[in-house]
């Protein structure tokens, strides 16, 4: 699995998923800190990356767009953002991915105390 975290999730978090053998790059370590959401999300799907974020308006823009153009996307809704907590958030969305009883593309929202799984496109 392949991932790309926005700006609101910590390099730290990141560093955690590439410790534990994941492909995973952040958009500050590639200077693209600034690119509109939706560029992030086309570089996502490009890049076959899961992308992982803690801003909202992602759920907006990707209820607007076509599935095909969509990859899977990581919603954080937590209280506490702080990267260990974050960290074992990412151990139950990767033990989901694992799985891998979800097929195409799909949104994960995950709250304090469950995960929400959507198939997209969100209709």
């Amino acid at each position: 699995m392949k991932f790309l975290a926005d700006m609101g999730v910590s390099p730290r978090c990141i560093e955690w998923l590439r410790a534990q053998g994941y492909d995973a790059i952040h958009l500050y370590e590639q200077g693209l800190h600034k690119l509109p959401d939706n560029d992030i999300l086309c570089k996502a799907k490009s890049e076959n990356r899961i992308l992982l974020t803690m801003d909202l308006d992602f759920t907006r823009l990707i209820s607007k767009v076509g599935a095909d153009n969509l990859p899977t996307v990581v919603i954080f809704r937590i209280s506490d953002q702080r990267p260990q907590n974050v960290q074992s958030k990412l151990d139950i969305i990767l033990s989901i991915l694992k799985n891998g009883t979800e097929q195409g593309s799909f949104v994960l929202v995950v709250n304090d105390d469950k995960v929400r799984i959507r198939s997209l496109p969100i209709k």
